[in-house]
């Protein structure tokens, strides 16, 4: 349960920083002149996609290590390794479909998933010591 708690906190933190990170992008995309209505969309999408996939993944490395608690290894193994495959295949799969359906700017939607890396780098620096 406390594991749970931890893995919604960073997901909230991935959030957030996605919503930081796709504004900031927006911007960049208008002072360059690229601003339209599939940018907006786009970093919308990314920015979903990538804090779910976080979420998901977050929550396959937490059911992991309880397989691995009660001595599955090879079962927590099996199950992060099946997680991200089915995780990659619906990205890739909700990707092309909005990229195809022309709705959303394909570098737009794909830079949200850059952001996760820096805004973990970002929070480890302001957590405080012995904070989990």
């Amino acid at each position: 349960m406390i594991a749970r708690k931890f893995v919604l906190r960073e997901t909230g933190i991935i959030a957030i920083g996605e919503c930081v990170g796709v504004a900031a992008m927006w911007g960049i995309f208008a002072l360059l002149g690229f601003f339209d209505r599939s940018v907006l969309l786009g970093g919308i999408v990314g920015a979903v996609l990538s804090t779910l996939n976080f979420f998901f993944m977050a929550m396959a490395a937490d059911m992991a290590a309880d397989k691995a608690v009660n001595q599955d290894v090879k079962g927590g193994k099996n199950l992060m390794r099946s997680s991200q495959s089915a995780r990659m295949i619906v990205i890739f799969i909700v990707l092309y479909a909005f990229f195809k359906s022309g709705l959303c700017n394909a570098l737009a939607m794909v830079i949200p998933f850059v952001m996760v890396r820096p805004t973990i780098t970002v929070a480890e620096f302001f957590r405080k010591a012995g904070e989990k």
